[in-house]
């Protein structure tokens, strides 16, 4: 059986981001603040999200700020309710793959 992998608050901006909720809540395109949705694909510079009406929007990362909630199973172990943490998109600018290379080198040399 395959075990799930942890995201912690500390390391989200490591991680897969697709399948994840998300709030737009705060971009300098103000028609932008409070979009809500899943990351349903990723970019070096957007996060695209779909939204409630099924519409898929894209979201540039940078100037943007971004709740995302992270579920109680794939959360800090014991935990029972879902994480909320708050990322700057700027934090995100880069190609998803290269990001997710990061937590790797961390977690060797950590």
């Amino acid at each position: 059986m395959k075990s799930k992998v942890e995201i912690l608050p500390s390391t989200l901006i490591y991680h897969e981001l697709i399948g994840l909720e998300i709030q737009v809540i705060h971009s300098t395109n103000p028609t932008l603040t409070g979009i809500r949705g899943r990351v349903v694909n990723e970019t070096k510079n957007m996060l695209i999200v779909e939204n409630s009406k099924s519409r898929e929007l894209k979201i540039p990362k940078a100037d943007s700020e971004f709740l995302f909630r992270i579920p109680a199973e794939l959360s800090e172990k014991g935990r029972r309710s879902d994480k909320f943490v708050k990322i700057q998109g700027n934090l995100l600018l880069s190609q998803p793959e290269n990001r997710i290379k990061k937590i790797r080198k961390l977690r060797k040399w950590g």
